[in-house]
C-alpha cells in the first residue's frame, strides 16, 4: 500500500481518511492543528495523540521531507534565502523578507522552468516537475519554524510559473489562507504568471482575494517574445484582457511587474508605449532592474536611468514603484542559489 502524504490533505479530506482507518473523525482536527498550526515535522511530536494513533499514522501516512542545505544571509538588509531538498532529492529555493509591515516569503512553485524567459536563472536546465501543494506550503511552515515568527505575507514568485501547476496551486491558496490552518488573508498573498491565459481567466473565476502579479517585461508583442518565449502562445493583447477580466471579476488590481533591462526595454520609446498600454488601465507598475545572471549577458540600468524610467510614467498619471533591491550581496537573481548548488561539481 503507498502512503498518502499527510501535508497535502484539507481538513474534509482528513478527516475521510479517518474514517478509513476506522478513527473517529474529530482526531483529524487535532492532526490537521499539528501539522498547519503547530507546523510539527513528525508524527512522534503530536504529544496528545496516543501511541497507536501515531504508529497508524507512521503506517499509512508520511511527512514530505524538506531539509536545509543552505542559507544565504544578506548583511545589507537581512534577507534570506534557504535551499531546500526535497523528497526526491530536487532543490528549490524560499526567500524571506523583512519588512516594517511583517516578514514575507516568497516560494517556488515547480522545480525549474518551462517558460524560457532569457533574463531568468530558474528556467536554465527546463523544468524538472511540479510541486505538490504540500511542498509549496512546508516552505511557509520551515522559515516560520527556523526564524520563529508568523509569517503574515506570501509571494509565488519563485522558481517556476505557478499558473503551469494549478490545480496545487489552487489547493495550496486554499489551505495557506484558511482558517484552520495558518490562516494567513488572501490580499496578503500574490502570485506571479507569465501571462498563461486560460489560467488567468480561471484563477479570476476561483474569486479569491489575492493580488496577481504579470510578468510584462516588453511593451510590444516583438519585445515580449525576445525575452519570453512563451509570449508566442499568449500574445499581448490577449493577455492583458485577461488582466482585464482579473481586475473585473475580482475587483483586485493587477501587477505589472517589469524587469528594466538596460538597453533592451528601458528606452524613452519602451516608456512611451508602456504608457499607452495602461494609461486607461487601473493597475500598478513594479519596476525591477533585473538582476545579472553568469549564464547571460543582460545589465541592470543604473539607479538614475531607473528613476528618469519611474518619473516618465508617473507624469502619465501611472502609479509605479522601483522595487527596492533586497538580497544583492546574496545569490540575488531567482534561481541562482539552486543553479550554483546544481553545478557545483562542473
Amino acid at each position: 500500500m503507498d502512503k498518502i502524504d499527510i501535508l497535502s490533505l484539507n481538513l474534509k479530506e482528513l478527516k475521510r481518511e479517518m474514517e478509513i482507518i476506522n478513527e473517529k473523525p474529530f482526531r483529524a482536527k487535532q492532526i490537521y492543528e499539528w501539522l498547519h498550526v503547530h507546523l510539527v515535522g513528525d508524527f512522534e511530536e503530536m504529544t496528545n495523540l496516543s501511541k497507536s494513533l501515531r504508529q497508524r499514522l507512521v503506517e499509512h501516512f508520511y511527512l514530505p521531507k524538506m531539509e536545509l542545505l543552505e542559507e544565504q544571509v544578506s548583511q545589507v538588509d537581512g534577507t534570506r534565502k534557504y535551499l531546500f531538498a526535497l523528497d526526491d532529492n530536487q532543490v528549490i529555493e524560499t526567500v524571506l523578507m523583512r519588512y516594517d509591515y511583517g516578514n514575507s516569503v516568497c516560494i517556488s512553485s515547480q522545480a525549474g522552468c518551462r517558460m524560457g524567459c532569457t533574463f531568468c536563472a530558474s528556467t536554465i536546465g527546463g523544468l524538472i516537475r511540479n510541486l505538490k501543494n504540500s511542498e509549496m506550503l512546508r516552505q511557509i511552515y520551515q522559515v516560520q519554524t527556523l526564524i520563529g515568527e508568523r509569517i503574515s505575507n506570501v509571494v509565488v514568485m519563485g522558481t517556476g510559473e505557478p499558473l503551469d501547476n494549478y490545480d496545487n496551486l489552487v489547493r495550496f491558496i486554499t489551505m495557506i489562507t484558511g482558517g484552520d490552518g495558518l490562516n494567513i488573508s488572501q490580499r496578503n498573498l500574490t502570485v506571479s504568471t507569465c501571462g498563461l491565459v486560460p489560467e488567468m481567466k480561471r484563477l479570476a473565476d476561483e474569486n479569491f482575494q489575492i493580488t496577481l502579479a504579470l510578468s510584462l517585461h516588453g511593451t510590444t508583442q516583438k519585445k515580449r517574445e525576445q525575452l519570453m518565449p512563451v509570449a508566442r502562445t499568449s500574445p499581448l493583447k490577449s493577455v492583458l484582457g485577461a488582466c482585464d477580466y482579473y481586475y473585473k471579476k475580482t475587483g483586485r488590481r493587477v501587477t505589472f511587474e517589469y524587469s528594466l533591462v538596460k538597453g533592451v526595454n528601458d528606452t524613452d520609446e519602451d516608456a512611451r508605449e508602456l504608457i499607452a498600454l495602461l494609461k486607461k488601465r487601473p493597475f500598478h507598475v513594479n519596476l525591477i532592474p533585473v538582476n545579472p545572471v553568469r549564464e547571460r549577458k543582460y545589465e541592470k540600468p543604473d539607479a538614475a536611468s531607473a528613476l528618469s524610467f519611474k518619473n516618465k510614467l508617473e507624469k502619465n498619471a501611472i502609479n509605479v514603484t522601483i522595487r527596492r533591491e533586497r538580497g544583492t550581496d546574496i545569490d540575488g537573481a531567482c534561481g541562482q542559489l539552486r543553479r550554483h548548488y546544481l553545478n557545483k561539481d562542473e
